[in-house]
């Protein structure tokens, strides 16, 4: 005869029928399904839209159809209001200054300009995206007049050289110039990108095709190796370049991007975004232009076109935007077509040189921001309504990207359980620059400490930084509150 051991099944039916379940939580407990309703406004969110140029959030614009860029920025009086007229917000201050104005002497350098830029940014609501150029023309911004005493005179084999970069000097002074900027501010949660400047004016990479392989990649690699957080912005091909059906027999076209294979392995790996300087040019030269002969074809052939999947990139303007209607005759589809390309390239941020967008473009303006770079928008979220101490709260969560790039900072995904005398935030266990355009799945289950008292609590949602777990993205969704969370409903942790 059989021995049937039914005890355990026998005390099993008793706990379940006391109201537990085996992973604390009640076996009374509805899921409560959440369906935020999602909005249509400009999100002004970390890394993405518009920048200001040589300016800062509050500022006046540039006058006209011209602007500056090289020299130090010359700080414009606060009034308070951060609001910019006929311009977007924007999360981005980029900074472009010349080497002679940072390095005034061998190894002398004034960091304050850039403390006070990113000093400046945070308090504008802004993070400083910045570029070390080389020179760019002549008299101040040339190259440092003690390096030109230095090499003494050269032989450039473009007009557009300042000086020699195959010059041993070059890397000592200007390569270690970038090494130290490195050493001071990697990381720095203030600096969003570094632009790669190697050669040319504005460091733009004219004639960056005649560098020597060693040259080329000791200079690439000032940058590599002395910024490992900080994401770094490579200049593709300039237009000077040869185009592949005239390269010198023996030459990569792909050899003038960094494109991952000189960029270190694992770990150490450098994952490098790209920019350019002249979208919106549809042929101001008869035969020429970026967005048709360079572009396209460029992006691909370098191997860069997946770079945006782990890297930013970037865009600046060709001129302005008062240029593209005075000048070039430019109308809505016009506009509409260079925006497309640029969201076809997986654009997250724009420099449009802190110009004036014309007011008849505004609405244009306006949908290109809402599909630029990252767009989360919170499409479900479940949760059980009830839960003991010490349980586990499932949460399960639908998002989509709606936009055409993930996000690049280490930002989390964050839960909070928020009454009036406690608060508890829950971070997922999940990388969100992982979230490419389209649907991602959520699916975490956050422990309920011992200790955490009874009660209901508010369940709210939100992205955050990871060291102190304030909320940082703004959801396509409605319900913020002051703090920047997003109400999901209530939850009630009890020992029944």
């Amino acid at each position: 005869m059989k021995e049937y051991k039914i005890l355990p099944i026998i005390c099993l039916l008793l706990f379940l029928a006391n109201g537990t379940s085996l992973f604390g939580q009640s076996t009374t407990s509805k899921v409560v399904k959440v369906y935020p309703k999602e909005i249509n406004d400009v999100l002004n969110n970390p890394g993405i839209g518009f920048t200001t140029f040589q300016r800062f959030n509050g500022d006046e614009l540039n006058s006209g159809n011209g602007w500056t860029e090289g020299y130090p920025i010359e700080y414009q009086e606060f009034n308070g209001d951060l609001s910019n007229k006929d311009y977007p917000n924007t999360s981005i201050a980029y900074y472009r200054v010349v080497w002679n104005f940072l390095e005034t002497g061998p190894g002398v350098y004034n960091w304050d300009l850039i403390d006070k830029a990113l000093k400046t940014s945070a308090e504008r609501g802004q993070t400083l995206m910045l570029r070390i150029s080389p020179y760019d023309g002549e008299g101040v911004k040339d190259a440092p007049i003690w390096y030109k005493e230095i090499v003494g005179k050269e032989n450039l084999k473009i007009k557009s050289w300042r000086v020699d970069p195959e010059s041993p000097e070059y890397i000592r002074y200007f390569g270690g110039m970038i090494a130290a900027l490195g050493q001071r501010y990697d990381g720095h949660p203030d600096l969003e990108a570094v632009d790669v400047s190697i050669v040319g004016l504005c460091g733009e990479g004219s004639g960056m095709y005649l560098l020597a392989d060693k040259t080329r990649l000791s200079l690439i690699n000032s940058y590599l190796d002395n910024f490992k957080k900080t994401h770094l912005i490579f200049q593709p091909l300039n237009g000077d370049a040869p185009r592949p059906e005239r390269l010198v027999k023996g030459t990569n076209i792909a050899a003038y991007w960094p494109d991952g294979t000189n960029n270190g392995e694992g770990s150490n790996m450098r994952n490098l975004g790209w920019r350019i300087d002249c979208l919106g040019d549809l042929g101001y030269k008869p035969t020429f232009s970026h967005m048709g002969d360079i572009y396209p074809q460029d992006i691909i052939r370098s191997g860069m076109s997946e770079a945006w999947k782990k890297a930013p990139i970037t865009m600046e303007i060709c001129h302005t935007f008062l240029r593209w209607l005075e000048n070039e005759k430019y109308d809505e589809k016009d506009v509409n077509y260079i925006f497309e390309q640029a969201l076809k390239w997986h654009v997250s941020s724009f420099n449009a040189k802190s110009s004036p967008v014309p007011e008849r473009w505004s609405p244009l303006v306006n949908d290109w921001l809402k599909k630029m770079g990252y767009r989360f928008v919170l499409r479900k979220f479940s949760y059980p309504s009830k839960i003991k101490p010490h349980g586990q709260l499932l949460i399960k969560g639908w998002i989509e990207n709606k936009g055409v790039a993930p996000i690049y900072k280490d930002y989390k995904f964050a839960v909070r359980l928020k009454n009036k005398t406690t608060t508890k935030v829950f971070s997922f266990n999940v990388d969100i620059r992982d979230w490419l355009p389209g649907d991602v799945y959520l699916e975490d289950k956050l422990y309920i400490p011992n200790d955490m008292p009874l009660g209901d609590y508010q369940i709210e949602v939100a992205i955050v930084d990871p060291v102190m777990f304030e909320s940082r993205v703004k959801l396509a969704i409605e319900g913020i509150n002051d703090e920047g969370w997003y109400s999901m409903g209530e939850v009630n942790i009890s020992n029944k």
